[in-house]
């Protein structure tokens, strides 16, 4: 096992072992044991009571961030040309058709979202291996294959995020940055969980959420007590 640095042997001493502080108390703490000269990343780890490997008992949604995700979001539309301008106007950072897809065939990958119509996506499948792997391909439960392209792109501006449960049972999912403040991580925090909350499988029996961890980049992981989210 490697040695701990400094910074992180200052962290874990401001841990009380054990404890499973409250989601108030969580965020100001993420916020004391953070030490990277960057604006690190504000994360969270949900370990859910359910099996991934049932279909109806995957957990998959979208929640939007009351106080956004503190980072730049770069979104590529693709889509038709009568719905250009207004995906444009809206603040998409590229618009287009063919002349992308022939971009990202070639290995292009530089955006955070990709946002297009039911029409065009028969043209997309073929990227599923480029984009899929990526985290990147457009998908109508996402929201991001959806006739209104403008509204969709406003909505991952201001904070909109996509999550899935993974293999393991885990929700794992960047909200915020440290920069926050304490009050404004524990919002987006809470909403996170919250939205969680509502997509309970119906077919998930025993404890739904069994564990939250807070963290930021290269921190310690802190407890939160399950009972304190409201």
């Amino acid at each position: 096992m490697s040695k701990l640095t400094k910074n992180q042997k200052l962290a874990f001493a401001k841990i009380e072992a054990g404890k499973a502080y409250t989601l108030a108390e969580a965020a100001e703490m993420v916020k004391e044991i953070t030490f990277t000269k960057f604006d690190a990343s504000f994360d969270i780890d949900v370990r859910l009571g359910v099996d991934p490997r049932k279909a109806n008992q995957m957990v998959r949604g979208v929640v939007t961030l009351p106080h956004g995700t503190g980072k730049q979001v770069t979104v590529l539309v693709l889509c038709t040309p009568d719905a250009e301008a207004a995906a444009k106007a809206a603040g998409a950072d590229y618009v287009g058709l063919e002349e992308y897809i022939e971009k990202i065939k070639g290995g292009w990958t530089d955006v955070d979202v990709i946002i297009t119509q039911p029409s065009v996506m028969g043209k997309i499948g073929a990227l599923g291996r480029i984009l899929g792997p990526r985290g990147l391909m457009p998908n109508p439960k996402s929201g991001t294959v959806t006739m209104d392209v403008a509204k969709a792109v406003e909505e991952v501006k201001k904070g909109k995020i996509d999550f899935k449960v993974d293999k393991n049972g885990i929700v794992h999912s960047s909200i915020g940055k440290v920069s926050f403040t304490a009050e404004q991580m524990r919002d987006n925090a809470r909403e996170f969980i919250n939205t969680l909350i509502k997509l309970k499988p119906a077919t998930a029996k025993g404890t739904y959420i069994k564990s939250i961890y807070l963290s930021s980049t290269m921190s310690p992981g802190i407890k939160v007590d399950v009972k304190s989210i409201d």
